[in-house]
């Protein structure tokens, strides 16, 4: 079949030729229940019946790969896509470099190659669910669509690390699938496997903020993941790449507009001091200092989901060919890494300095820096919107040692400006730099459902342009369809 083209005569939509792969098939077919039972059960809470203007893949083409049409989400015609195969792909990097790339899996690899998959995949069900109530809280029926065409590609992304357990992995793949159905965030019993996907998404700035943080930590995973030598992860990771791009968007616009409705209530009300939290409180929008805790929570949750600065998995992932680094092909070196070094920030007689540490082993500093730098061209965008309103205030990152459970820092505490702190100090301070019950509850206080076409909470600007082209007033959703 021609492979930027997606089959749908099957119940499986897909461009990896189901049809002539029964065994694939049936696996995928029998695990397909299940999955519906779980999007029913921790899917997008009372909005299963509605109908959604959403972007359908009906290509890998990057110039026409999607249609927009209304559908109810159970019915979302999830598929099987990977970018098209690049003929003579060879290995990047490691001690395969320049062998051509793998077409099926290496047995000395496969153990490293199935909990890379298993832990992308853990991934994506567990942002749905941490979801699942913000449809009742919508600020707009634009960004509830938003939010539910996040859904639905996480679901989707679920379903590319599926096929490629079940298609190369044999008895443990279709096992390790099964489980992905298991796990659920928050769970005592069962949780997802990384942290940040077991913390509550309990509000729409939280969800702003996952988007741009934690949903950019994907794209970089996702980035290194398509380096891969292994074809087919490096072909799903790269079209997976396509729909993450608006899973950021959501993120960063939604923050910008956010920040800018903040700044034009303080601006319409003459409050030019950004400290004046209460005075930009009564005003029903959320105050500049409160954006930045969340910011400061979000990063350093997301800054976890990296790993260890210094670790062997990494090397080990790199040295085999299996996981690259970001934009591994435009890198001017060796890609073998063997004499190399990098400098990593380590807590060294109680103070935190640069040190050069091989580079093999200092991979995930290195992804987190990229990730770093990223992350700050959005935040810079929106430090311009408050400046063109005239207010005084710039939002920023916290240092890397803030807030953080894995890593060189997780023994210490930290201010956001990297200060080290005893206990006792944190515990009396960390209010200052992280959301507050009392901040929580007034975010929660402004987290009003608007329905009405064309409408928009007073917290939040509208969008500049609509989704597909659409007016300002275009049903996104029609909830009682």
């Amino acid at each position: 079949m021609e492979i930027t083209k997606v089959d749908y005569s099957t119940r499986i939509p897909n461009n990896v030729g189901l049809t002539e792969d029964r065994r694939v098939l049936k696996a995928l077919e029998s695990w397909h229940p299940g999955y519906l039972d779980w999007w029913q059960d921790m899917g997008p809470e009372g909005f299963q019946e509605s109908l959604v203007y959403l972007r359908t893949a009906v290509s890998v083409d990057p110039k026409g790969w999607a249609k927009f049409d209304y559908v109810r989400m159970p019915e979302y015609r999830w598929g099987i896509l990977l970018a098209p195969q690049e003929e003579s792909r060879k290995v990047n990097f490691g001690q395969h470099l320049g062998e051509p790339a793998w077409q099926e899996v290496p047995g000395e690899h496969r153990a490293m190659l199935r909990r890379l998959v298993v832990i992308q995949g853990d991934t994506e069900p567990a942002s749905v669910e941490q979801q699942r109530h913000l449809g009742k809280t919508a600020p707009s029926l634009y960004d509830m669509r938003n939010l539910f065409q996040v859904n639905v590609e996480e679901g989707r992304h679920l379903w590319a690390m599926v096929y490629l357990l079940q298609k190369y992995f044999g008895r443990d793949g279709r096992e390790e699938a099964d489980e992905l159905l298991r796990r659920r965030s928050g769970s005592t019993d069962a949780p997802r496997m990384l942290g940040a996907f077991n913390e509550e998404t309990p509000d729409w700035l939280s969800f702003f903020m996952f988007t741009f943080f934690t949903d950019r930590d994907g794209k970089m995973q996702l980035e290194s993941l398509a380096q891969s030598g292994f074809d087919p992860l490096s072909r799903t990771c790269r079209f997976m790449l396509t729909e993450e791009a608006h899973h950021m968007f959501v993120g960063e616009t939604g923050i910008g507009r956010t920040t800018q409705r903040t700044c034009e209530a303080m601006r319409e009300a003459g409050i030019e001091d950004a400290s004046e939290k209460d005075k930009v409180r009564a005003l029903g929008v959320i105050d500049l200092s409160t954006i930045q805790k969340k910011l400061n929570l979000h990063y350093s949750l997301s800054l976890d989901l990296f790993g260890s600065e210094v670790s062997t998995n990494a090397a080990n992932s790199y040295n085999a060919g299996v996981k690259g680094r970001f934009q591994e092909t435009r890198i001017d070196d060796d890609h073998r890494l063997t004499s190399d070094i990098y400098p990593v920030l380590k807590l060294v007689d109680g103070q935190i300095k640069l040190v050069d540490e091989p580079a093999l082993t200092a991979l995930n500093m290195r992804l987190r820096d990229d990730y770093a730098r990223d992350c700050t061209k959005g935040i810079e965008r929106w430090n311009k919107i408050i400046e063109k309103t005239g207010v005084n205030f710039r939002l920023g990152l916290p240092h890397v040692a803030f807030h953080r459970e894995i890593g060189e820092f997780r023994d210490v505490q930290a201010s956001a400006q990297g200060e080290l702190l005893d206990d006792a100090t944190w515990q009396k301070r960390k209010d200052e730099w992280l959301p507050s019950k009392e901040d929580g509850d007034f975010i929660a206080s402004l987290m009003n459902s608007v329905t009405e076409l064309g409408k928009f909470a007073g917290w939040i600007a509208p969008p500049r342009l609509g989704i597909d082209n659409k007016p300002g007033d275009f049903e996104y959703v029609k909830i009682a369809a």
